[in-house]
């Protein structure tokens, strides 16, 4: 018999835009793919007849579903503390009180699913989760849909503008402080004669951390940088696959949606070096300080064989989060969750 899942994102009626809801995406289609398992979406505010519950989010359209007695709960932690800060606006003063609530939801889940180590490590230490009930289980995409020939490259460049011979450096995310914009805008600035794009907005608006310093960022970017606010899905493909090469300099990250896809589409990846890739990327992606992103990309777009090379590395994270083997694990967790729901009962 297949087992019945309820998947829950409030993205999907909320704010767009964000990792999160790419992640919830990704992990639903590839369930939806399989025969052995019938996958509900959402039904916000309301307990669901199924065999498990699958959380993405927190917010109080999945509480009826937190607090069912009768069903088993799995929840993808996405987010901790840290992520908070730089993020939305204040955060900084409530972070404790937030922290507070994450360790009541956190905690409430009969199976949490950190995206990396480090977010593991932060729901056992900061968090008090029991550490027998988490579980890493990374963020992964359906790496075929990103594959991209050299004739989707041209065609991509075409429809959105690019010269042949123009170097495209291309971001994905919200324009936020902790995404570290403005050394983007900086780096812009410093190699006039690279292009660069940054494709995302402010979704949560005035919600959103140092609002009106990022507005006027967008709104100052040299030339040779373009913003494109928050685009639909298809749309972020596209850029990806007309690009060179994918920076993105946060300062915080758990496991990033936006490298998953760029290794999908072959991109070298050059982002910050935090200890939050070492158990994901490790090595595969060319992880620099504030002072050697620039050097990393004149490298990258002078030299051929440094070129090819970290085109390779992304080809091994490509290998490495594919959705198809996290639907395949995924599954047995809700086995054997459902299974101890059966047996306690």
């Amino acid at each position: 018999m297949n087992l019945v899942v309820n998947m829950a994102s409030e993205s999907d009626v909320s704010v767009q835009g964000h990792g999160v809801h790419t992640a919830y995406l990704e992990l639903a289609t590839a369930l939806e793919r399989r025969d052995d398992v019938d996958v509900v979406r959402g039904r916000y505010g309301e307990r669901v007849d199924c065999d498990v519950y699958h959380l993405h989010t927190m917010g109080t359209g999945v509480w009826p579903k937190i607090l069912d007695p009768r069903t088993r709960t799995v929840v993808s932690a996405h987010v901790v503390p840290d992520s908070l800060v730089g993020s939305l606006r204040g955060a900084r003063w409530w972070r404790p009180l937030a922290r507070r609530y994450m360790q009541w939801f956190y905690r409430r889940a009969d199976r949490v699913l950190a995206v990396s180590g480090t977010v593991a490590h932060a729901l056992e230490t900061e968090l008090r989760v029991d550490p027998g009930r988490i579980e890493v289980l990374h963020n992964t995409i359906d790496m075929a849909a990103y594959r991209t020939s050299p004739e989707d490259r041209g065609a991509a460049r075409l429809e959105l503008g690019f010269d042949d011979d123009a170097f495209v450096v291309l971001g994905v995310g919200q324009v936020q402080p902790r995404k570290r914009v403005d050394l983007f805008d900086r780096l812009a600035r410093e190699h006039p004669g690279m292009t660069f794009v940054w494709v995302g907005g402010i979704p949560f608006k005035h919600l959103a951390a140092d609002h009106g310093a990022m507005r006027r960022l967008m709104e100052r970017a040299p030339e040779n940088l373009r913003f494109t606010d928050v685009l639909p899905h298809p749309e972020v493909r596209r850029y990806l696959q007309a690009a060179d090469v994918f920076c993105l300099p946060a300062e915080q990250e758990n496991h990033p949606m936006c490298i998953l896809e760029a290794a999908g589409v072959g991109l070298p990846v050059v982002a910050r070096d935090i200890p939050e890739y070492d158990d994901t990327f490790g090595h595969d992606v060319l992880r620099c300080r504030d002072a050697t992103f620039g050097e990393a990309l004149v490298h990258l777009r002078e030299e051929p064989l440094t070129y090819r090379a970290w085109q390779e590395r992304s080809r091994r994270i490509a290998d490495r989060f594919d959705s198809a083997a996290a639907a395949e694990r995924l599954v047995g967790i809700y086995r054997e969750v459902a299974a101890a729901a059966s047996s306690a009962g």
